[in-house]
């Protein structure tokens, strides 16, 4: 119970007592999914209620932002920063961690929120897709916090630092009842593809743009994976 009152403590702003230590989750960050699940399911339940498409697409994304703190959305445009900057790789580090808001910022955290918006508002069930695109988006996070080298000291290094290769194989494993869903499994498994996708690519980019991944990375990962899946079964 520790390891998953700190890895919600983490991942949400759900009032869970006294913060626990974050080595508990940092031991098993290939939880991560079981999050996804949790904040899926607490999102879900009161877009159930909303008959109208549009409505309840706006709510889910305005809900999934709310319960997660805005905290991977912040990391989201910290990249967006990064990733628009140009210069060599110290000037877009720069750029990725200091604290003003640039025009990357806005610019990715706009594409990425109307991708996720539009995603859901077209897909076949808008509560499937909640969940699978959540719990995809965090397995996003345990692929870069195993796989992704850190370029300094930062919470990516210290949960990195106990992060093992195999996790990301566990936390796909726990991936799996995603096709428990009423939902095609061609669109599940092109949601996993997506998922293992996304994570890849971000890694690739990250290595040559900044020498590494830091913690903004990884939570943009959650927000860009979360929101293509979403799309990607809309479209499938």
């Amino acid at each position: 119970m520790k390891t998953l009152r700190s890895l919600l403590q983490f991942t949400t702003t759900l009032p869970l007592g006294k913060p626990q230590d974050l080595e508990h989750f940092a031991r098993h960050s290939y939880l991560y999914p079981i999050a996804g699940y949790i904040i899926g399911a607490l999102v879900a339940l009161p877009v159930f209620f909303i008959t109208n498409t549009t409505i309840a697409a706006a709510v889910a994304v305005a809900l999934l932002i709310l319960v997660t703190g805005a905290h991977h959305f912040d990391g989201l445009m910290d990249f967006g920063d990064g990733l628009m900057a140009h210069g060599d790789k110290e000037k877009r580090i720069r750029a990725l961690t200091d604290r003003n808001v640039g025009a990357g910022a806005v610019a990715l955290a706009l594409i990425i929120t109307l991708l996720l918006f539009a995603g859901l508002q077209e897909s076949a069930s808008l509560i499937s897709a909640i969940i699978i695109g959540e719990v995809c988006g965090k397995f996003s996070m345990a692929f870069l916090t195993a796989y992704g080298t850190p370029f300094h000291e930062g919470m990516q290094s210290y949960l990195h630092g106990y992060s093992q290769p195999y996790f990301p194989a566990i936390s796909f494993l726990l991936c799996l009842p995603l096709l428990l869903l009423p939902v095609d499994p061609i669109k599940i498994f092109g949601a996993f593809l997506l998922m293992i996708i996304c994570p890849a690519l971000l890694l690739a980019v990250s290595r040559r743009l900044f020498g590494g991944v830091n913690g903004d990375v990884v939570g943009a990962s959650n927000e860009i994976t979360r929101a293509l899946v979403v799309v990607g079964i809309a479209l499938i």
